[in-house]
């Protein structure tokens, strides 16, 4: 075990790396997800704004943006540098259980 990613106050639904491996995200029950540096387990980003539990978190394939999928029906597009929310994704009439992004 290189590092144990301490920082969420519930369990986390799932763990990603970003495509050049320098940074980890998860998505959690504490309705936030994290951005951490894979080198040194330091947060570096905490991403908050959704209203319900992250079910999951996704880079997209250049590694600039996060994609969030919530249990309060939105998915929410994040700036990966400065942990902004870009924008929500409404108008699910359920909860999102998975976020991904197409590669090229």
């Amino acid at each position: 075990c290189l590092h144990t990613l301490r920082g969420h106050q519930n369990s986390v639904h799932s763990a990603a790396f970003s495509p050049d491996s320098k940074r980890v995200i998860t998505a959690s029950q504490d309705k936030d997800a994290k951005i951490w540096c894979s080198s040194s387990g330091e947060c570096l980003h905490s991403l908050c704004g959704h209203a319900d539990v992250v079910r999951s978190a996704a880079f997209s394939p250049e590694g600039r943006l996060a994609l969030t999928a919530s249990d309060d029906q939105t998915g929410r597009v994040w700036c990966t540098e400065t942990g902004e929310c870009l924008s929500t994704l409404a108008g699910h009439q359920d909860a999102l259980r998975s976020a991904a992004f197409l590669s090229h």
